[in-house]
């Protein structure tokens, strides 16, 4: 047995008892995937912005010192030398700095604030991200075991019919059509099979690349789940809350605020500085009529600072503050609209989701009711091969269809409330109570 039939064998015997669900699934995700790693890396480093910004109001304090030996010779102009010292000279000062008005560090300090909102909203888009991600890896891994099923429960129902088309040509009940057709059909089903394990063993690895382990079993939907209308059930209610709190709004809305803030950093790069400075050392050197001498000293006052003239440095960097100002508002309102497509675009998905859902499961029945009529009529003379070959074909795709219409639609739930910033673990909680771990796959 190959490698990968195997693999299906194992996902279909192994006990229903031990299959994974969408819950567990996001839970290993949480532990295991690089890129939400790196997101809570990034975050962290993100709320470090707050205790920097704040340092520019806080005192610093420096001591800085030097040791310096000397040997120096003291003569007059073309006469002996006179004194000829050698000796060390050292120092050290403790210096205190406490900004009184520095206008462009309250605002760097505001600055840093919008910092960490943008940062702790960039997570939350992680955060969101690794659900859908979750969400669609596993809800790929199901439909293409559904699909697995599907084909090779199509080629068996063939390879029954080929059969019966052999015998029946036999013994001269019908000709040797049937069995070509059948054959055809045959044929056709088993390069379908190998398309659809490629995509088995692709989807599986795509969601073991996620949670770092193979995924094993997987719970599928159960068959009497309902799917219903997200609530409320108003479309413009939907795209109202995606303009204002859909995270990509959120975080373009943190940018555009810094960078209004910045005008005002650059602006007050023509405001006068204010710092209170102290100083506290000791030095000791040499004077010619002294020798060597210590002294200590300290200090304390005012420091004003008025900027003149920079070249237009700062009138420069005032212009490009409100260029960047005008481009952040503009990828504000384009973050508003495309928040209000994706909601208009994933409520219409739902709702057709929905709607098709339901025209699939009475297809399904017709399907059904459809084969059982084709194979009765072959057995009493009225009905050919093709018939029911068409008619078992048609039950097995539209049984395919259904769970893909099923989990695009459970899909599109969770897109819808990710567009609006709303989306967290109770939504994939609710998703995870539609899974049946009974009918594992």
């Amino acid at each position: 047995m190959n490698k990968l039939a195997w693999l299906f064998a194992s996902s279909l015997c192994t006990s229903p008892l031990f299959a994974a669900d969408l819950m567990q699934v996001y839970r290993d995700a949480q532990n295991n995937d690089p890129t939400y790693a790196a997101a809570r890396a990034t975050l962290d480093a993100g709320r470090e912005k707050a205790p920097q910004g704040l340092a520019g109001l806080l005192p610093s304090l420096t001591l800085s010192g030097n040791t310096v030996w000397n040997k120096t010779e003291i003569s007059p102009h073309n006469g002996p030398t006179l004194v000829k010292p050698q000796y060390n000279s050292n120092n050290y000062q403790l210096s205190l700095s406490q900004p009184l008005f520095r206008w462009q560090n309250w605002v760097s300090y505001d600055q840093a604030k919008m910092q960490v909102a943008q940062a702790e909203a960039n997570f939350v888009q992680a955060r969101q991200d690794l659900i859908l991600r979750v969400a669609q890896a596993y809800f790929d891994a199901i439909y293409a075991i559904e699909n697995l099923r599907a084909v090779r429960a199509n080629k068996a129902a063939i390879i029954q019919q080929l059969e019966s088309a052999k015998k029946n040509f036999e013994v001269g009940t019908t000709t040797i059509t049937d069995t070509h057709e059948a054959q055809a059909r045959y044929d056709l089903a088993a390069a379908q099979e190998i398309a659809a394990e490629s995509d088995f063993e692709v989807r599986q690895h795509a969601l073991q690349a996620i949670i770092g382990k193979p995924p094993g079993t997987l719970a599928t939907t159960r068959k009497d789940a309902e799917l219903t209308m997200p609530q409320p059930s108003d479309m413009n209610q939907w795209v109202a809350a995606a303009e204002k709190d859909s995270i990509t709004v959120q975080v373009q809305q943190a940018i555009a605020d810094i960078a209004a803030r910045e005008v005002d950093k650059q602006r007050a790069g023509h405001f006068p500085t204010i710092d209170l400075v102290a100083n506290q050392g000791h030095s000791k050197s040499y004077a010619s009529t002294l020798g060597l001498v210590d002294t200590d000293f300290q200090n304390i006052g005012v420091q004003l600072n008025i900027p003149l003239f920079q070249g237009g440095l700062t009138v420069s960097r005032q212009r490009e503050a409100t260029a960047n100002r005008m481009a952040a508002q503009s990828g504000l309102d384009a973050a508003r609209r495309g928040a209000a497509l994706s909601a208009r675009q994933y409520y219409l998905g739902v709702a057709n989701g929905l709607a098709q859902v339901k025209a699939l499961k009475a297809a399904l029945v017709s399907s059904q009711s459809a084969l059982e009529s084709n194979k009765l009529g072959y057995e009493v003379g009225v009905r050919i091969n093709i018939d029911v070959l068409n008619a078992e074909n048609q039950v097995f795709v539209t049984r395919r269809d259904l769970a893909k219409a099923t989990l695009d639609t459970l899909m599109a739930q969770l897109r819808l409330k990710a567009s609006t910033g709303a989306l967290g673990e109770d939504d994939v909680a609710q998703i995870n109570a539609l899974l049946d771990p009974s009918s594992a796959l």
